[in-house]
């Protein structure tokens, strides 16, 4: 079970851990079980500034009712200085915003700490399909840290049942029919329902590059 990693790398893994959240349902589930055995773990949030309104405000309520140590990370360019510069970078060039406004923040963060939690799960899409629950990345800067994914064998079912179980409240946007949610302008229902994630990017592509930076990831 996912408790049961996150406690054995908090007891045997030195350093200072985080947990990557976009405030999804995975990412909730983790964070739940995390700020039970670490109450004060910082959860980084890529505030990209094109969110629903319905995330920005689940984050905050949640932030309240958990009494969560939220650490927001934005791009150097604020939203309107890059429409100023680029125009509508999410719609000419997808990877370039979301290399701006969500992977070079976060390559940032990351160099403060050495254990990184996330929500991925193999079932979410084909380009997880070989996630390992503990793999070592290198930034680069050429600095490693353990990436630690609790759910990563973990099913859509398993997850809905953790939140049912728990009482835990949900990002509201599931019950419009979203599997997967990012920024407003590039978050659709899904295309294919075997695909949870086949509603983002107009299905151009799966992956905005914070999971996929480092090729020569490994199991650890």
């Amino acid at each position: 079970m996912g408790e049961d990693l996150i406690r054995e790398v908090l007891d045997y893994h030195a350093g200072r851990p985080c947990l990557t959240c976009s405030f999804q349902a995975e990412d909730v589930v983790v964070l739940d079980m995390l700020r039970k055995a670490r109450p004060d773990i910082p959860v980084l949030f890529l505030d990209t500034g094109y969110h629903f309104a319905e995330t920005y405000e689940y984050r905050d309520r949640m932030t309240r009712q958990w009494g969560l140590h939220l650490v927001n990370l934005e791009a150097e360019l604020s939203r309107t200085d890059q429409e100023d510069a680029h125009g509508k970078l999410y719609q000419a060039h997808p990877d370039q915003c979301c290399k701006i406004r969500k992977v070079e923040p976060l390559l940032r963060a990351l160099a403060d700490y050495d254990i990184w939690f996330t929500g991925l799960r193999r079932e979410q899409s084909p380009t997880r399909a070989n996630l390992a629950q503990v793999e070592t990345h290198t930034l680069p800067t050429g600095k490693e840290l353990l990436k630690v994914s609790p759910l990563a064998l973990w099913t859509w079912k398993d997850v809905w049942s953790y939140l049912r179980v728990n009482e835990i409240e949900y990002l509201p946007l599931y019950d419009r029919g979203y599997s997967s949610i990012g920024c407003e302008p590039c978050t659709s229902l899904p295309i294919d329902a075997a695909n949870l994630r086949s509603g983002r990017w107009g299905g151009q592509k799966l992956e905005c590059g914070i999971h996929t930076f480092d090729a020569a990831k490994k199991p650890a």
